[in-house]
């Protein structure tokens, strides 16, 4: 299988969460996953490493032996949660950036709004230089929402899965998410139960008794983010999100197709830019192991 296609949208997609469920790590451990994946081969995919905005501290702390030097190596990338105190937390991305300069930095943040002028006040809050991520949900609120943020310059962020089967949304309301995004010009990150490329059913967490239910698939969801860009509407989007076959995703040289439709790597790359930017896992071991069983990676 070609990697032109599946390097465009690949690159840079899953950002580390593994501070949170279901993995729940540790900081020194988190912070070490991470740096070992930064050295591997599958490094290339790998993003931001996401933490709540009152641990960078600890972050920093439990990093300092494992960031680069400032100089020729790159910065870690870190994506901070912003919690009630916006401004107290917008203090503490601040003063980590100030204090790891050359060697980490926060240049994203996320946040929850219940409406759109929440989202507006809270985003007008934030320094410069930052790119916010505001999570909404898809509903009835959703194009007030996605105005609000494109007004702003801020991108939406969809919450995919979860520690329980009632976390999980539907496809069509993911697929209606993915819609509105592309035809508002809002780019969208996406969190939790991603796991895995293809929809499918798994345990929820990693507990001998853990409930499980059908995971959405990053593959799903990206593909349909890239053919929403391209025109497909929220009945072909909610087909993309619920194929349950690994076969019906081909990778060539220079494409990803699905059943009929395809998007080039150039339109996966403008994807990846304009559409949908990446999503948070827990896991880093879980979509590289299932990408190689699938002949995706090497």
């Amino acid at each position: 299988m070609s990697q032109g296609a599946s390097v465009a949208l690949l690159s840079g997609l899953v950002d580390y969460a593994g501070l949170f469920p279901p993995a729940a790590l540790a900081m020194d451990a988190a912070a070490l996953e991470y740096a070992r994946w930064l050295r591997s081969p599958e490094a290339f995919m790998l993003g931001r490493f996401v933490a709540p905005a009152a641990r960078l501290g600890e972050l920093g702390l439990s990093a300092e032996a494992l960031l680069p030097k400032p100089g020729p190596g790159e910065p870690w990338r870190v994506s901070a949660l912003i919690g009630t105190d916006a401004s107290a937390d917008t203090a503490l991305v601040q003063s980590f950036n100030a204090s790891y300069a050359g060697r980490a930095a926060v240049d994203s943040v996320e946040l929850k709004a219940a409406t759109p002028s929440e989202a507006e006040t809270s985003l007008g809050a934030l320094p410069a230089g930052l790119t916010a991520y505001v999570e909404v949900a898809p509903d009835d609120t959703l194009a007030a929402m996605l105005a609000a943020l494109k007004r702003r310059g801020a991108r939406a962020k969809i919450r995919t899965g979860g520690v329980e089967p009632s976390a999980i949304p539907e496809p069509r309301d993911v697929a209606r998410f993915i819609a509105a995004c592309a035809e508002a010009g809002v780019s969208f990150k996406a969190t939790a139960g991603l796991h895995h490329p293809v929809r499918a059913e798994h345990a929820l967490t990693y507990e001998a008794a853990s409930p499980r239910a059908v995971m959405h698939g990053f593959l799903n969801v990206f593909a349909a983010a890239a053919f929403a860009r391209a025109g497909a509407g929220p009945s072909q989007l909610e087909a993309v999100l619920r194929e349950t076959q690994p076969s019906a995703f081909r990778f060539d040289a220079s494409s990803l197709s699905w059943r009929d439709l395809r998007a080039t790597s150039e339109a996966l790359e403008a994807t990846r830019r304009d559409v949908a930017s990446s999503f948070g896992s827990c896991s880093f071991a879980e979509p590289v192991a299932d990408l190689r069983a699938l002949g995706v990676l090497p």
